[in-house]
């Protein structure tokens, strides 16, 4: 059993939660400390916070760091969002809080906090796994944006970002001197067009019967009024009626109603609007608000990596999901790209001993050639840029910004020739260890798209295998392999710089070239 403590640096929130994870047990939550700090007011308006809020916030991080101790805490995570993440001078205030505080707080990309949000959920269960049977979508709606995943039979098929949080939408009508009653209209008018469009691209025909809401007001709304919404999920129409006239009411009253801190109740009234038009845009009819934070989707991963606790749900899976539909949409090639991607995990299978790379990146290999031919959509002649500009451009709930980078490299120099680190390094400001991770990727992908170079899928089987100082591909086909020889010098060039290990392709008959 591990004790393990969760912080969650969020845009008007400072929480902690220590929980017990065990193999018979699960997780078990045995505490939760939350105290209100809005980093993210200051951030979204000028880029920085200011230095009274960063004192306030060690201040609290070493009480939160005493709470530790008191509970013999084994291990942590600290983790900042969209407000440490968009401040300008990210890396000095991180290393002023490690140097006050004595605690290390990583910075999530959106994708990441997203993804640890939809663990979180992911976390009950049962009912999630119901729940998702159906079409669903998941709000998460954060202070600086809201993100909207969209479930098809338990596929993740899209996942995106529009910055409308509560925090950006209240600073920009805050000077508005709104009535509570005038909120639905006014932001209305702030999101409605953003919403038209992710539905136009997004939604098209389907119907999302059930969305699931990830935030800290709305479920805290429920949470207080539990003799109200006492069922597992809650009818749209219940929700949206009860909110409305919550809405009426004074900040006062509202505050009364919901047995809540006076100074939350404008950021419900924002939640409750934001929900009632994605209700509206999906005509959807039941939600479900399951309670949970990052910091139990933080918990939740760490349990996973630790081998503590065991997923009931193929994360990895959804992943991949969302990269298959950005190749579709794209207008990528399915067939091969399975061809691509059965030749280069094979490859990459047998050079576990020369490579060093782990699971992770097995996974950047395969995601590389589901996208490879990606920017087809845009251009056939610059198809090495197009392609990089558009992983770059979309988000892969899950993936960090170095691995989308990784990703978008590895399908950028497939079509082109690789720019050494002085180049790329500069360009893309990776560290040497994602560059060299890049390089062997993309000397794989190289091998593989240059053993299927006309297309046509030639090869019913492949077998790789190390000999002495070379990868011997063999192949299984009774057809004429003449193009994929003549092209494959330069490529296999490439892997032994890279290797130190030349490729030699071998036909079945046992012809060596």
């Amino acid at each position: 059993m591990k004790t393990f403590a969760a912080i969650d640096v969020g845009s008007y929130e400072l929480s902690m939660k220590i929980f017990e994870i065990s193999k018979q047990n699960g997780l078990r939550e045995i505490d939760s400390i939350k105290h209100r700090l809005d980093l993210g007011t200051d951030t979204y308006a000028t880029g920085k916070a200011g230095y009274g809020k960063i004192n306030e916030l060690c201040r609290i991080l070493r009480e939160y760091k005493d709470i530790m101790s008191g509970y013999r805490v084994d291990d942590y995570k600290a983790y900042g969002t969209s407000a440490i993440r968009e401040m300008e001078n990210t890396m000095i205030i991180l290393d002023q809080i490690e140097q006050r505080t004595g605690i290390k707080i990583e910075v999530l990309s959106n994708s990441e906090q997203r993804f640890l949000d939809y663990k979180s959920v992911a976390s009950k269960g049962r009912v999630f796994n119901k729940i998702i049977e159906k079409e669903t979508a998941i709000l998460d709606i954060g202070g600086g944006s809201i993100q909207i995943s969209l479930f098809v039979k338990d596929s993740l098929v899209t996942t995106q970002n529009l910055r409308l949080g509560i925090l950006r939408l209240q600073d920009n009508i805050s000077h508005l001197n709104l009535k509570p009653s005038q909120y639905e209209n006014i932001i209305d008018e702030f999101i409605s067009s953003q919403l038209a469009v992710f539905k136009k691209l997004y939604l098209k025909d389907r119907k999302i019967e059930n969305i699931i809401v990830v935030d800290d007001y709305i479920s805290a709304v429920v949470e207080h009024n539990t003799a109200r919404f006492s069922d597992e999920c809650i009818a749209a129409s219940d929700m949206d009626m009860f909110m409305k006239k919550v809405r009426e009411k004074s900040v006062i009253e509202a505050a009364r109603i919901l047995d809540m801190p006076e100074e939350n109740i404008p950021l419900i009234y924002i939640s409750s609007v934001l929900l009632n038009r994605v209700i509206k845009v999906m005509d959807a009819k039941l939600i479900w608000v399951p309670g949970v934070a990052l910091c139990d989707g933080i918990a939740y991963e760490y349990g996973e990596k630790n081998k503590i606790i065991r997923a009931d749900h193929d994360f990895e899976q959804d992943i991949v999901d969302s990269a298959l539909n950005i190749s579709k949409r794209y207008m990528g090639s399915k067939r091969r790209s399975e061809t691509l991607e059965k030749i280069a995990l094979t490859i990459y299978d047998s050079m576990k001993d020369v490579h060093g790379l782990g699971k992770r990146d097995r996974l950047l290999l395969r995601l590389a050639t589901i996208l490879h031919d990606c920017g087809k959509y845009i251009s056939l002649v610059n198809l090495g840029e197009c392609s990089y500009n558009i992983i770059m451009s979309t988000e892969m709930i899950g993936l960090s910004h170095i691995e989308r980078e990784i990703v978008a490299n590895t399908v950028k120099y497939n079509h082109m020739d690789f720019d050494y680190y002085e180049v790329i390094g500069q360009n893309a400001h990776l560290d040497k260890a994602a560059y060299i991770r890049i390089a062997k990727l993309t000397a794989i992908l190289k091998i593989a798209n240059g053993l299927d170079r006309s297309h046509k899928q030639k090869f019913k089987d492949i077998r790789t295998s190390l000999q002495d100082e070379a990868l011997v591909i063999t192949i299984d086909t009774p057809v004429d392999i003449t193009l994929e020889k003549g092209l494959f010098g330069r490529r296999a060039d490439f892997f032994e710089e890279v290797y130190s290990v030349k490729p030699v392709i071998r036909q079945r008959k046992g012809d060596l070239f």
